[in-house]
């Protein structure tokens, strides 16, 4: 009699570990690179998620290992992970609405703008129609600051120099700097490094954040401080399906868990990574090339005006309400200021 108790007790034991284990959820997250002040929000909110559901609910981050970052769009759309980071400019034709936060000179100043304006069109409609057809769902920004540019070669003293620089530039920024007559190659970020080091571009526009990380900084030679073309938009998404499968614990867990995430990251960025960079331009002894208020107001008449206009063409042609994109973005950030 005794025996036939411990065994059911073992038998119950067993089961409920079963039954634990069949409670619990993981999400795969596919990131690229490594860790760095791109991810963080990532790591904050995979934190923040194990921390709230008792370790029921984990995010697995991956830095490569589930997709390239041109893919983690269509591995959302097919179920292969439940989230990832991916940058619109990597394919603009899959996610047009959002390409409207890649247009050059908006006016963004700081990251919590940039935050504030992101959100808004992800919310939008036309915006939230797009990336449904990739079964995905926004869930964040990633923010970055305004992007410049590190070099070798001639440095562009004058915007006339940019007249055939070769340059790693993606999106909005790219096409500002193709009507100063510079040549604009689409790189991935993880190829930019060799692409500087090959002589295939002679330069790179990246945030300050990725020249520390994926080593573009170390063979420049010099760095815009104030060109300040624009910046890319890089969300984070989640397998609409999959945020639909989750208990409503969990879900409070994942989307309660946002706004402090996106906190956390612009303190560490503006906090350690602004510090980091400055310390490695002076180490260097970069050149570091500031241009005059008439310069950057021939550029952004030259470059903003006609980009932003021929992206609101070509969308509305596409059956999207650019117009009104656009508009969101500029009142949004008037709202913000």
């Amino acid at each position: 009699m005794t025996r036939r108790i411990l065994n059911a007790a073992a038998v119950a034991a067993v089961t409920l570990g079963f039954a634990g284990q069949a409670l619990a959820t993981e999400w795969n997250v596919s990131l690229w690179g490594k860790r760095r002040a791109f991810t963080e929000h990532v790591e904050k909110l995979a934190e923040l998620v194990s921390k709230k559901t008792n370790g029921e609910f984990t995010l697995n981050i991956s830095y490569g290992g589930l997709s390239k970052n041109r893919e983690n769009l269509d591995g959302i759309s097919i179920g292969a992970f439940e989230m990832a980071q991916f940058c619109a400019g990597y394919h603009r034709d899959k996610n047009p609405s959002i390409t409207v936060l890649e247009l050059p000179f908006l006016g963004v100043s700081n990251l919590n703008e940039e935050i504030k304006v992101s959100q808004a069109v992800y919310k939008h409609p036309a915006t939230v129609a797009d990336l449904a057809r990739w079964n995905a769902t926004l869930l964040m920004p990633s923010p970055l600051p305004q992007y410049n540019i590190a070099g070798v070669g001639k440095p562009p003293r004058t915007l006339a120099d940019f007249d055939g620089l070769t340059v790693r530039a993606v999106g909005g920024v790219g096409n500002a700097l193709a009507l100063l007559g510079a040549v604009p190659t689409s790189v991935t970020s993880s190829e930019a490094r060799q692409a500087l080091d090959s002589g295939v571009v002679k330069s790179v526009a990246f945030a300050p954040h990725a020249h520390l990380s994926f080593g573009t900084i170390e063979p420049a030679k010099w760095w815009t401080t104030n060109l300040n073309p624009g910046t890319v938009n890089c969300p984070v998404v989640v397998n609409t399906d999959a945020l639909n499968a989750l208990t409503d614990k969990e879900r409070e867990a994942l989307l309660g868990s946002v706004d402090e995430a996106l906190a956390y990251y612009v303190d560490n960025y503006n906090s350690k990574t602004m510090t980091a960079w400055e310390k490695k331009l002076a180490e260097k002894g970069t050149e570091l090339i500031t241009y005059s208020d008439k310069e950057l107001a021939d550029f952004r008449k030259a470059a903003a005006g006609p980009v932003a206009e021929q992206w609101i063409a070509d969308n509305t042609a596409k059956g999207l309400p650019a117009q009104e994109l656009y508009d969101l973005v500029k009142t949004t950030l008037a709202q913000s200021k």
